[in-house]
């Protein structure tokens, strides 16, 4: 099928180098209704218009804008207002082909990543937008009450934004112009979280009209929504590697039996965070004090998370249209949303470290996995632990403000332009309370089934007795993130119905980007006093933890994070005692950390060709876009005293081609080609020199600390996508995607200890993390997708249907290796953060009269999450198991306006798992670490709409 020209004539030569990315993503025929199905072929036989609703032709739309797009775009569309089926946008995106999504906790997913990549370029309505400073949008806090449709560009054109190697999501809200005429939509749910016992609301509503007046056509819109949920995250940790002697340690090493071996000055016992770590051979042998030293590796420590959270989304959407004549058309819109989020972390950790009371046989206290030099559990004498609560507010605002206008020129030709403000602020805050003792003994053993730990105290109850603990630490933190841009862009495009040259677009995108972080922290040690004596009012006893899944301690006392907010200045005061710089309340100040501002200039051009080989036509698109970047930065070491702030400037300069071929081999089977460059910048909070810094912890003898690097330059990607789709029936397709991403420049962390002195913490010494553009990587993969609703089925079964997906992937990267000084001593080979090797996904759909259901299994492989932070013994890399997800929707109709509705997420509670692996060193049985448990919840809600 041959791009489809649009209505236009004549247009300036100026206009036609003049264009937005916001615009012409989508090929015009995308726009059709998702309810109207539509031939696979367009042959004369299958023409007929049927029109179909609910889940199938939600599913139904999502085929067509793949199969009508000039790029390979994989979308969710809401078949009518209010009729994604899911809590965030995240959520909805979970069933898209290469979509995979992580971060469970809280009762919904959080992360997105396409094709294994974490970085998509977020737009709404073509726009892009972001949060605070950062380059990236938190698309969990876009209810799905408020979106039409989500697009997920897999291939890049000239005309689309540069930025995000993963692709790009467009998130499309509604205007007054969708309708006819007046509409009005309300979704009211309520969803119970089970593990967290409570009832929480998600509303909706929407109000839109449009009226035919003297002067023209004119609608108006206003849509909103709010959630609120109360959750609980529940977390049990085994901690991680060091080294301890042996029972019986050598003469000369100057060890007693099973002590704690530190890394020592200058790292001269062993080397934290490197390579493989240290080994796990029995036998195996450190050099302390020149003496071949034999050890065992154990965790350590174990700890338990009980974390209560709330969190808040209000959001609001406003349109004006306004269509003087059928050649140009106006659209003033207004968009916010909002987060309101609060975290009481209740905080039990446990040293399993020796402190002594070995008693008098020492080997008797522990067990080795067989075969190696890997304790599987241990007792321990008066061991060291702490209780902490610690409690965090945030709250983010969103605004974006845009004025569009849209002129056909004649009969070929349109002219875009776009103005938009958009502005976005993020504020947190943090403050725990310790409490300590030493308890008598613990028993631990560190993976007692399923990758969950066992731990217990010679009496657990003197966990919940206040008279057992001291007023230990305090830590009190504050953070502010604001962003800004104001974004122009111009298209210009001309058509052609005949000829090899069937388009040729260009545009302009100015943006003038500002960005600002500011922060504040005070801290304070021990205050040697008992708990008991603080306000009764301050303690908090958590009961049932863990939902009795593990053998661990399920109840303690400690600091109410609800009474720590609401008293802060109590503990200040307190604290002044043993730190007379703790400020109260009135004379808090937050230091700036930076100042950016980043002008982007973009031009493009890009040319649409066709001809026909065999009798079929060859549809070609090939464009450059060239993207200049000035960049001018302030920063601030606020541990300097006087406050010190050096400012630079930086400019980047980058020409980027992209290339697509479409070919209809059958009328039914399309061949797709595409190339393209795209790049990541890097965040602006990596570009700070200066230090952020924690203090000593955990006793390893330094803290640990992160700097940014004013030298990172951003990471390239050249992008090869091949894909064959077959629309074998009405409404049903099978398609494959062969990919492949060369990715120059990855930011990876190289570490160094340094000695900063007067920072006010209880070390000089710390291990500063890096950023640096030291890596390059190659990700590869297929992906297959299939939509399948039988025309043929008898009875009752008449309606269903299948969607489903399939993700392979594979990635490699180069890490570099550092000696603890900041100097590459090698490299080594390791996988893509975040990409599962496998992922796919199923729905089973059903429609027929006034019922509507769709039950979706969604899973993904283990994959490598993170790096362990770089001060530990084994190894570096932080795994998660596989994870997924069983999830049901019911909708049932009373009448065309009204109906009923029934959601369940994750019905089978499953469970976020961590494990350390680095190459074929580790697994999530000797090297388990953390579990959390993962809510299920049920909604109940109605909908009404009428237009």
């Amino acid at each position: 099928m041959a791009f489809k020209p649009v209505v236009m004539c004549s247009v300036s030569v100026f206009s036609l180098m003049l264009a937005s990315a916001a615009h012409a993503q989508v090929d015009a025929a995308a726009e059709a209704p998702a309810t109207a199905e539509a031939s696979p072929g367009g042959d004369a036989a299958t023409d007929e218009e049927i029109i179909v609703t609910g889940v199938r032709a939600s599913i139904v739309g999502a085929l067509n804008v793949r199969k009508e797009s000039v790029q390979i775009v994989d979308s969710i569309v809401a078949e009518d207002v209010g009729k994604l089926p899911d809590n965030n946008v995240i959520e909805a995106l979970q069933r898209v082909t290469g979509v995979q999504v992580t971060n469970r906790a809280g009762g919904e997913a959080a992360g997105v990543s396409i094709r294994g990549l974490t970085d998509p370029l977020t737009t709404m309505n073509g726009r892009n937008i972001f949060t605070s400073s950062g380059q990236s949008f938190q698309l969990q806090d876009l209810s799905a009450n408020l979106i039409k449709q989500v697009d997920v560009f897999k291939t890049r054109a000239a005309d689309q934004i540069e930025t995000g190697l993963a692709g790009q999501i467009d998130v499309q809200t509604r205007r007054p112009f969708d309708f006819d005429g007046f509409a009005i939509s309300a979704v009211a749910r309520g969803i119970y979280n089970e593990q967290a016992d409570t009832y929480n609301p998600n509303v909706s509503a929407l109000i839109s009209n449009r009226w035919e007046t003297g002067i023209g056509d004119i609608g108006i819109l206003i849509n909103g929504s709010y959630s609120r949920t109360k959750y609980r995250d529940m977390t049990v940790t085994a901690g991680a590697f060091v080294p301890f002697a042996t029972e019986n340690p050598p003469a000369g090493s100057g060890l007693t039996p099973l002590e704690r071996i530190f890394p020592g000055p200058d790292n001269v016992n062993w080397q934290p965070g490197q390579d493989y770590g240290l080994p796990t051979a029995p036998g195996s042998t450190l050099n302390i004090n020149g003496v071949d030293t034999p050890y065992y590796l154990a965790r350590d420590a174990v700890f338990s998370s009980d974390l209560y959270g709330k969190r808040e989304r209000p959001a609001v959407n406003a349109a004006l249209q306004w269509a003087p004549n059928d050649s140009s058309e106006y659209t003033a819109e207004f968009f916010y949303n909002g987060f309101r989020g609060q975290t009481f972390n209740s905080l039990q950790f446990s040293f399993v470290d020796w402190w002594g009371n070995l008693g008098s046989d020492p080997a008797s206290t522990f067990e080795l996995y067989d075969g190696t030099n890997i304790m599987s559990g241990r007792r321990v004498g008066s061991v060291y632990g702490f209780n902490s609560g610690d409690f965090a507010k945030n709250k983010t605002d969103n605004f974006l403000y845009a004025l569009n206008a849209k002129w056909n020129v004649g009969d070929h030709g349109k002219i875009v332009a776009d103005l938009a403000w958009q502005d976005s602020t993020y504020k947190s805050s943090f403050i725990a309370l310790r409490t300590d003792r030493v308890a008598d003994s613990i028993d631990t053993v560190f993976n007692a089934g399923g990758g969950i730990p066992s731990y217990h105290f010679n009496d657990d109850s003197l966990l919940a007795d206040p008279g057992q603990w001291n007023l230990a630490q305090f830590y009190d933190n504050a953070n502010k993130s604001k962003g800004s841009a104001l974004t122009f862009t111009l298209d210009g495009e001309y058509e052609w119905d005949e000829g090899f040259l069937r388009k040729i677009k260009g545009g302009i995108r100015y943006d003038d980007r500002k960005a600002a972080d500011s922060v504040r922290g005070q801290e304070a040690g021990s205050l040697g006093r008992p708990f008991s004596t603080l306000d009764p009012a301050a303690y908090f006893t958590n009961k049932g933890f863990f939902d009795g899944r593990a053998d661990v301690p399920t109840s303690w006392v400690l600091p109410s994070g609800y009474w720590l907010y609401n008293n802060a200045d109590t503990v200040r005061a307190l604290y002044q005692s043993v730190n007379p710089n703790i400020r109260l309340s009135d004379d808090l100040s937050l230091i700036k950390v930076f100042d950016i501002n980043e002008v982007t200039m973009t031009a493009y051009i890009q040319a649409d060709g066709e001809v026909s080989i065999f009798g079929r036509p060859l549809q070609m698109q090939a464009g450059l876009r060239f993207v200049s970047v000035d960049t001018d930065s302030v920063f601030t070491d606020r541990y300097s005293d006087p406050l010190v702030s050096t400012s630079g400037s930086t400019g980047t300069e980058k020409l980027l081609p992209s290339f697509t071929l479409r070919y209809a081999i059958e009328d039914n089977l399309r061949l797709r080609f595409n190339y393209g460059e795209t790049l990541r910048r890097p965040a602006f909070g990596d570009l700070n020199p200066n230090y952020t810094l924690v203090g000593d912890l955990t006793n390893v003898g330094y803290g640990s600390g992160t700097s940014g690097n004013p030298n990172l330059k951003p990471t390239t990607s050249k992008n090869f996508d091949l894909a064959l789709e077959w629309y074998f029936e009405r409404n049903s397709a099978i398609y494959a995607t062969l990919f492949r991403r060369e990715i120059d420049g990855l930011v990876v962390p190289l570490s160094s200890l340094v000695t900063i002195p007067n920072t006010g913490l209880n070390t000089d010494t710390f291990l500063v993390t890096q950023p640096q553009n030291a890596s390059n990587g190659v990700l590869k993969g297929l992906e297959v997708g299939l939509t399948y609703f039988p025309t043929y089925l008898p009875g009752i079964l008449d309606g269903l249907g299948i969607q489903g997906s399939l993700t392979v992937l594979d990635s490699s990267q180069t890490i570099p290796l550092d000696d603890g000084q900041g100097n590459v001593i090698g490299e080594t080979q390791s996988s893509f953060f975040g990409v599962s090797d496998l992922s796919y996904n199923v729905t089973l759909a059903y429609e027929r009269g006034p019922v509507g259901a769709r039950l979706s299994y969604v899973y993904r492989d283990a994959f490598l999450a993170n790096n362990e932070a770089r001060l530990f013994a084994n190894p570096i890399g932080v795994w998660r198991t596989p994870e997924k997800s069983l999830d049901l929707q019911f909708t049932y109709n009373i009448n065309e306006d009204l109906g009923l509705t029934f959601d369940a997420v994750n019905l089978t509670k499953s469970k976020q798992q961590t494990y350390y692996k680095f190459d074929d060193v580790g697994g999530p049985d000797q090297f388990n670490l953390g579990t959390t448990l993962l809510a299920r919840t049920f909604a109940l809600g109605v909908r009404y709409t009428f237009k």
